[in-house]
């Protein structure tokens, strides 16, 4: 029996910098949501469309993607794939790096993505997605702007060998900006440690120092450095399924059950925003 969430959640995953597992992390969750009984649609934004590979679909193969459902109106329900880790997928080609500059001059550019999830879960009705994950691409243009102004909360996830603070305090900056201007309900969810090695003080330094600086929720459990976590999107399925008893899979399935909790969660007070603005400019 699966815990459900109150109503259909949308949740983008998001960091500029790559290289943090975020694309292995939406597709990890997504399984581990469809574990517990959730419908889920995944979403390729990266034009890289690593996402689409790692669960077994070949974008070259592909005739229509997301592109065409975000420039050319198509409808999302005709393009959707149903996958073998129990999660539907909305996939992504090389031809979504031309969206940035096609959706550029567009009015109403930002409310693109929010425009087609409406019109999909319109098109369900009962049968509509319980949680929408957004794969971000790894930067801050239009794209990732668009999946911010769909979301009702934002995951970052972050490299605990590594802190990059400036990239953090940038995405944050955006998200602020998106809250101002087309997304009033945003809300950062928290950080999502991922390659963690937890031998190391340093990893641990990271965790505490992102979490005081920008007062971020840290979302448990750590991701644990494995290297199955390479293998699986050869085998075009998630951790979960390639490895199911690995102690990376096992995170993701806590932390999946720690997000279904965050979504029944009531919605928090907004913080004034020059508070907020002021610890960002003072981490930098």
């Amino acid at each position: 029996m699966s815990t459900q969430t109150p109503a259909s959640v949308t949740l983008a995953v998001a960091n500029q910098k790559g290289g943090v597992a975020k694309t292995t992390s939406v597709a990890s969750i997504g399984a581990a949501l469809a574990e517990l009984g959730h419908r889920v649609l995944l979403v390729d934004l990266d034009p890289q469309a690593c996402l689409t590979f790692s669960l077994g679909v070949d974008p070259e193969d592909l005739d229509v993607s997301v592109h065409h459902v975000l420039t050319k109106g198509v409808d999302p329900a005709e393009i959707i794939i149903e996958t073998e880790d129990g999660v539907d997928l909305l996939p992504a080609t090389i031809e979504l790096a031309r969206a940035e500059a096609d959706l550029l001059t567009r009015t109403g550019r930002e409310h693109v993505i929010k425009g087609a999830l409406e019109q999909l879960a319109e098109d369900l009705g009962d049968e509509a997605y319980d949680w929408v994950l957004l794969d971000c691409p790894p930067s801050l243009g239009v794209l990732t702007v668009a999946a911010l102004t769909a979301a009702d909360g934002v995951l970052i996830p972050l490299q605990c060998e590594t802190l990059s603070h400036r990239g953090v305090g940038q995405l944050l900056d955006t998200v602020h900006d998106v809250r101002r201007f087309t997304n009033r309900g945003l809300e950062v969810w928290g950080v999502l440690p991922t390659l963690y090695d937890g031998r190391t003080n340093h990893a641990r330094t990271v965790l505490e120092t992102i979490s005081e600086t920008y007062d971020l929720e840290v979302v448990e459990p750590p991701i644990p450095k494995t290297i199955k976590f390479a293998e699986a999107p050869a085998a075009g399925r998630s951790i979960l399924a390639t490895s199911r008893t690995n102690k990376g899979a096992q995170a993701y399935r806590e932390v999946a059950k720690n997000l279904v909790e965050r979504a029944a969660r009531p919605k928090a007070k907004k913080k004034p925003a020059k508070k907020a603005a002021a610890k960002k400019t003072a981490a930098r």
